[in-house]
């Protein structure tokens, strides 16, 4: 049983699919601060577009 733990905590799989969540909340924060930054912009764009 404790040889089993051992592995459990050795293993490195689950590692990968946790850093891809890490950087995919990095984009997230870095998009939601540019829409917010450029708001103005972007409403101003769409109003320009669409009659």
């Amino acid at each position: 049983m404790l040889n089993k733990m051992r592995v459990l905590i050795k293993e490195e799989q689950g590692q990968g699919l946790s850093e891809y969540g890490l950087v995919l909340a990095g984009v997230v924060v870095v998009v939601a601060a540019a829409v917010i930054l450029l708001q103005a912009e972007i409403t101003t764009l769409f109003t320009n577009i669409l009659p």
